[in-house]
């Protein structure tokens, strides 16, 4: 909330969507092709969007009594480079020195709550310490995910050699700031049955095209649908807090959707897209035109397929509902989980506290493996050991076991029966694309659908996203991935945004992932598959350390625990462009890591 000094002009947003040449015409962002009064124009025309003709923001410039204004440091206190959290006594702020010059921001991430002080400053942004998030600190904008906030940018002059800061007290209590958004011009009366930009998907890819587009003042109807019977949620929490209830995995409040004229499809399937007419085949027989399209189905978990795999108390996690009821299931009894990966382990974690026990198995030989490599994989197992966790390894299930239809034992290949009560199945997912067979959307041999750097799909005008794609990335030569993250998700989910609207933007983002197991935090940047090599620095028995992943020459990931902000500065060197050799990492010597700003 800057403004608090004296009323400056009205900023005036401009908004400038000129489309090629060759797309003029044939690009019909508005329904029936008619331009609404302050939608984009098929004809390429630029529209300008006001500030004041946008939803009227609460309070825009403060009066005297709603701001606070204090000295927070000399001007020599802070070098170039650093950054300092100061009181002003409403609440805290971050202040940065960069280039020679102060700014004022908020100083906890809107994300999960990070202190940004912890985090790397580097290219005019502060990078996150927990989980990647990049924030411009001039304008206190987010430029990388995850997370769908911005910073509150507060004013700062300088007196006689001293800093001062103002802000707005509701924008130092907040925390967070969203983005102006445009409010839809064309709700759904009066033709239903046509959309200008059809969502399949409400996880973060789904999520943040709806919202960017509204950023970007795109003001025709955007809906979404899901499978789901939740507003959008925080699905990577479901695996690490068993607990939470869905209004507390909520992304947005029901009021968000209604305020930005969002509409969301809960229990709505599509069974079939037709390309050649534009039109989405819902199952209960609804059919939705659309102009442009955005596929984010996300993945369906696999299953068992073993004898018994019928059986109740058997879940794979989708739905708070789902982690709720094994919860209720394991309290005080045997759970066993199948799968060493992410969600099993997750899982795992979570249920020492509430069962009686905790077993895992797993074909590997130790858990994460092929992620994190043996020693990593071996010193997280003995974590896990040592939170009485038992692992069955090198051996899957062959038979479950009822009575009365309820899950009663886990009959492992190895001939061991588990006593069981519960089960949670981690085994991996196959990209839920089966509805897009018949359509002339391309499917690779696997059922991900490839897109190009735009988030293009083989179809003009449809877009895809998130777990469900392969998508070139930048940094490994282009080469075709598919990386089921939850920032890349958000990541994607902008991209093809922005070429909705014909942005040509590309997708160049590190990838980043986190998890959490008996409190403590494994972090994760890069693209590690293939590596050939691991070298670890600090202690593995201890938990402090940071592991790189190398093929070749070249360091392609990074994982660690206890040791921040390395991950974010790594993320944010490969990001810059920079390539990390061997070399560098196996000294041993990491002031090039460690030290400030790049």
């Amino acid at each position: 909330m800057g403004g608090c000094f004296s009323k400056p002009k009205p900023v005036e947003l401009k908004i400038e969507v000129v489309l090629p040449e060759k797309d003029r015409g044939k690009e019909e962002l508005s329904t029936g092709g008619k331009g609404s009064p302050r939608a984009y124009q098929g004809n390429g025309t630029a529209c300008h969007f006001h500030a004041e003709e946008r939803l009227p923001a609460p309070h825009p410039y403060p009066g005297a009594q709603d701001c606070v204004e204090a000295a927070v440091c000399h001007i020599k206190d802070l070098e170039n480079g650093q950054m300092r959290e100061v009181e002003l006594g409403w609440g805290k702020v971050l202040l940065v020195k960069d280039n020679g010059e102060f700014h004022a921001l908020g100083h906890k991430c809107p994300h999960y709550g990070a202190p940004l002080v912890k985090g790397v400053l580097s290219r005019g942004r502060v990078r996150c310490p927990w989980h990647g998030a990049c924030f411009n600190i001039s304008t206190g904008d987010l430029e990388d995910f995850p997370g769908l906030d911005s910073l509150h940018k507060f004013q700062v002059k300088i007196e006689k050699e001293k800093v001062y800061v103002r802000a707005s007290k509701q924008a130092l209590q907040l925390q967070r700031r969203t983005k102006v958004m445009a409010t839809c011009i064309s709700p759904s009366t009066g033709h239903s049955s046509s959309t200008n930009v059809l969502i399949v998907g409400t996880g973060a890819a789904g999520l943040v095209c709806a919202e960017t587009l509204r950023q970007e003042g795109f003001s025709d109807r955007i809906v979404l649908c899901t499978l789901d019977r939740h507003l959008p949620y925080d699905r990577p929490k479901l695996s690490k807090s068993l607990d939470a209830q869905p209004e507390q995995l909520a992304l947005r409040p029901k009021e968000f959707f209604r305020a930005h004229g969002i509409e969301v499809l809960t229990e709505a399937q599509v069974v079939t897209v037709d390309v050649r007419n534009k039109k989405a085949v819902f199952k209960d027989g609804f059919k939705l035109e659309y102009s442009k399209l955005l596929l984010a189905p996300g993945s369906s978990p696999k299953t068992l397929s073993c004898k018994g795999k019928d059986v109740e108390n058997v879940f794979t996690i989708r739905t708070p509902e789902d982690a709720n009821r094994v919860v209720r299931l394991a309290r005080g009894r045997n759970a066993v989980v199948v799968g060493a990966g992410f969600l099993g382990m997750e899982v795992a974690a979570y249920l020492t506290e509430k069962a009686h026990s905790v077993s895992v198995v797993e074909l590997e030989e130790t858990p994460f493996r092929r992620f994190l490599g043996e020693r990593v994989g071996r010193a997280l197992m003995k974590m896990f050991e040592s939170n009485r966790v038992k692992f069955y390894m090198q051996t899957e299930v062959s038979e479950l076991r009822a009575q009365e239809g309820k899950l009663k034992e886990v009959v492992l290949k190895s001939s061991k029966v588990l006593r069981a009560d519960v089960c949670v199945v981690g085994i991996g997912a196959v990209p839920a694309t089966g509805f897009l067979r018949q359509s002339g959307i391309g499917l690779d041999s696997r059922g991900f659908i490839p897109v190009n750097k735009m988030m293009q799909t083989n179809v003009p005008g449809v877009f895809a996203a998130g777990d469900a794609v392969t998508f070139p990335l930048a940094w490994r030569n282009n080469r075709k991935v598919n990386i089921p993250h939850w920032q890349m998700a958000h990541a994607q989910g902008r991209v093809a945004a922005q070429n909705m609207l014909a942005q040509e933007a590309e997708i160049s983002t590190v990838p980043y992932l986190w998890t959490a197991m008996f409190s403590k935090s494994l972090r994760y940047a890069g693209y590690g598959e293939g590596f050939d090599d691991v070298i670890i620095q600090g202690d593995l028995d201890e938990l402090k350390f940071v592991a790189f992943y190398t093929k070749g020459d070249e360091v392609i990931s990074v994982a660690s625990m206890n040791y921040d902000p390395i991950v974010s500065k790594v993320a944010e060197v490969l990001a810059s462009g920079r390539t990390i050799r061997k070399r560098e990492v196996e000294t041993g010597d990491m002031s090039w890591l460690t030290g400030k700003g790049s």
